[in-house]
């Protein structure tokens, strides 16, 4: 119990100290609620534009999404197109006979192929090649 008025003193000193400090929030607090306010809502729009998963991570994304997408159907396409070569090969004779003429250079009877022959290579240019 002696000790209590001497609590009591402490607290009261520390009371009158600090009361500048809590008048001038009860006056302010609207002005510093809004400022934090302010300060979160920037913070969050940061976020949201430029953080990991932000609007220009998602169009970048997306940017490659449309580019992966075009490349998938230019393959399929591809593929459909040899699928349909395949095809033909197996079951054609008029695409067997055309792929043994262009590329094994075949001859019906009484034919005669001409073969042209390779350009010849350029002439130098007498200019010397600078490897600077």
């Amino acid at each position: 119990m002696d000790q209590a008025p001497r609590a009591e003193a402490v607290a009261a000193r520390w009371v009158e100290r600090t009361r500048p400090v809590w008048s001038w929030l009860a006056l302010e607090w609207r002005r510093l609620g809004t400022a934090a306010a302010t300060l979160l809502i920037g913070g969050l729009l940061l976020h949201a534009m430029f953080g990991a998963n932000g609007m220009v991570i998602y169009r970048q994304k997306h940017a490659e999404l449309q580019s992966l997408q075009s490349e998938v159907e230019r393959l399929q396409k591809e593929n459909g197109q040899y699928v349909d070569q395949i095809r033909s090969l197996k079951s054609d004779p008029a695409a067997i006979e055309k792929e043994a003429r262009e590329q094994l250079h075949y001859t019906r009877r009484g034919e005669v192929v001409y073969v042209a022959p390779d350009p010849p290579p350029k002439p130098p240019t007498g200019r010397a090649k600078n490897d600077r």
